[in-house]
């Protein structure tokens, strides 16, 4: 029980929120009368006060009772004291039956009748205590900062509850309603630790699906979790034309996640010398057994090294099995800087990332030496399919694409960006299935090819992406509706014949999405059908100036 003492009277809440979500709720945070709001004093003293007067009075009516009976005098005869005595000794016993016995008595049976009914269903969250008298109290103590918001879920055991206070605490603090996000329907258990702080709900992002994605022989129905129009449709309609023309192919190139920590010595002399030594093969073998030590997938591929003054930068990569691999390739980066140490003593490690990695950052050392899966993907559309399908002309898409793809982000001074919106995609998916969607920034890398083929009749379209970054556990892959997107593309999970080929799969699966977008976003803009469809399909038909009062 919580010492911490709540002032009697009713207590200030943000009401449009808390009153509408209420009866969807099981519980609620609003302020119930108990035992413990009988006097205006800290908890402690409450209790020893009642508990004082309890004993005394029996004490006292137990010594009157012995003196009547040795004086045959009649036990009703009372005098004032006496029934002074027994108004406080019933006004005790009521209190402290309140403040002790109701709780523990109804925990009983609320247990009781929690396996009588022996639900099977985890997601109804019955272990959630029935009894909040002491939310108010929790409510204010964050608040006024006494309990750190961050710490509800593990002291209260109860994650659920932990989100419904904080979120009221946010409320008060902010004087504004939080109505119309989400709170039940969630479990809050499956993101402590792993994907989220200090959550107050969730946000709803409609998943659509594209396809039937025919890739390598294979169909899938791609999950695109967007609140873009057109998007899904014009992805749908992208994989449409390359099914009509027997699907696409795709091919991992190259497989590895990177870490590059960055280390300074005294002189550029002696940074150098820890380059030569890393790049001697005899020293790479030794540093693979030791990197290969810190996981059963992580297997050291390779160390680039790039030295800036006495300053140096070590580029390690690995496979890291069905795993996107970030924490993976650290824990054995730290292995090897650990020993590297005992033969560099005078190496100052000063960070375990120097951004040589490089990670959510457009960085040309991705887009030329790749970070996690590198791929490409590649489709032949026949001439009918381009015309009836597509709406438009071999010739023309590929004078778009040149000018538009290649000479356009050239002007621009793009860096990966040689593509129409393979971003859309790769951000849909990613978000759908539980990838990290600030790695969207170097996964979307990609150049878009067109040229036309037999006669000039067929189109060639190609997407080489070298630094898709995915992976089928870990993250956000073990939510629910991310792991629901994950089964539907059949690499939920890690392989467990194949080590690492769930997140290879995903990452052509990626590719291919992309393939189909491009194909169908250029063919519209060639075709002059862009302004035209979004005004269709991607404007709102709500009145803004009412959303906004």
């Amino acid at each position: 029980m919580d010492v911490r003492r709540r002032a009697p009277g009713p207590a200030t809440t943000v009401v449009g929120d808390h009153q509408q979500q209420k009866q969807k709720s099981q519980s609620s945070i609003g302020p119930t009368p108990k035992a413990s709001d009988a006097l205006p004093l800290p908890l402690y003293l409450t209790n020893c006060i009642f508990s004082t007067l309890f004993f005394t009075a029996s004490y006292y009516l137990l010594e009157r009772w012995r003196d009547k009976i040795l004086s045959s005098t009649p036990l009703h005869v009372v005098t004032l004291f006496e029934l002074v005595a027994i108004v406080s000794l019933i006004a005790s016993f009521i209190y402290l039956l309140g403040f002790f016995g109701i709780d523990f008595v109804q925990s009983f049976i609320s247990r009781a009748a929690h396996d009588d009914l022996e639900l099977d269903d985890d997601d109804d969250d019955d272990d959630r205590p029935l009894l909040l008298d002491d939310d108010e109290e929790i409510v204010k103590s964050v608040v006024s900062g006494t309990v750190p918001s961050h710490s509800l879920g593990s002291k209260l055991g109860d994650c659920y509850r932990a989100t419904l206070i904080r979120r009221e605490a946010v409320q008060r603090l902010t004087g504004r309603s939080l109505f119309g996000l989400p709170l039940d329907g969630f479990d809050y258990k499956s993101i402590l630790g792993q994907c989220c702080e200090m959550p107050v709900g969730y946000v709803q992002i409609p998943v659509g699906i594209a396809g039937p994605l025919l890739l390598n022989a294979c169909e899938y129905s791609v999950p695109m979790a967007t609140t873009e129009g057109c998007l899904v449709a014009s992805t749908n309609r992208g994989c449409k034309a390359m099914y009509a023309c027997g699907g696409a192919t795709s091919v991992v190139l190259k497989d590895g996640m990177t870490r590059a920590p960055v280390v300074r010595f005294s002189t550029a002399k002696r940074a150098s010398e820890l380059k030569f030594f890393l790049e001697d093969p005899l020293n790479f073998d030794t540093l693979a057994l030791i990197f290969n030590e810190s996981s059963r997938f992580a297997r050291l591929q390779s160390i680039q090294c790039s030295i800036a003054g006495k300053n140096l930068f070590m580029r390690f990569s690995c496979s890291t099995g069905d795993a996107m691999g970030m924490n993976m390739v650290s824990k054995g980066v730290q292995n090897v800087l650990e020993s590297l140490q005992i033969d560099f003593p005078d190496m100052d490690v000063i960070g375990i990332s120097g951004n040589f990695c490089s990670d959510k950052k457009p960085a040309a050392v991705n887009w030329i030496e790749g970070r996690g899966k590198s791929v490409v993907c590649e489709a032949i559309i026949t001439e009918e399919v381009v015309r009836k399908v597509l709406k438009t002309t071999v010739p023309a898409l590929v004078e778009l694409n040149m000018l538009k793809n290649l000479a356009g982000s050239a002007v621009a001074g793009a860096l990966g960006g040689f593509n129409a919106h393979a971003a859309n995609i790769v951000s849909a998916i990613f978000i759908a299935t539980g990838q990290d969607p600030a790695q969207n920034i170097e996964s979307s890398h990609c150049i878009t090819m067109m040229e036309a083929v037999n006669d000039g009749k067929d189109l060639h379209i190609s997407v080489t992406m070298p630094s898709i970054e995915v992976g089928a556990v870990g993250g956000g892959t073990q939510l629910a509706s991310q792991s629901a997107c994950l089964n539907l593309l059949g690499v939920k999970g890690a392989s467990r014949e194949s080590p690492g080929s769930n997140s290879r799969l995903l990452a052509t699966i990626v590719a291919g999405s992309v393939l189909a977008g491009e194909l169908s976003l250029m063919s519209a803009i060639a075709a002059g059908q862009l302004v035209k469809s979004h005004m269709k399909y991607n404007r709102s038909s709500k009145d803004v100036s009412e959303i906004a009062s």
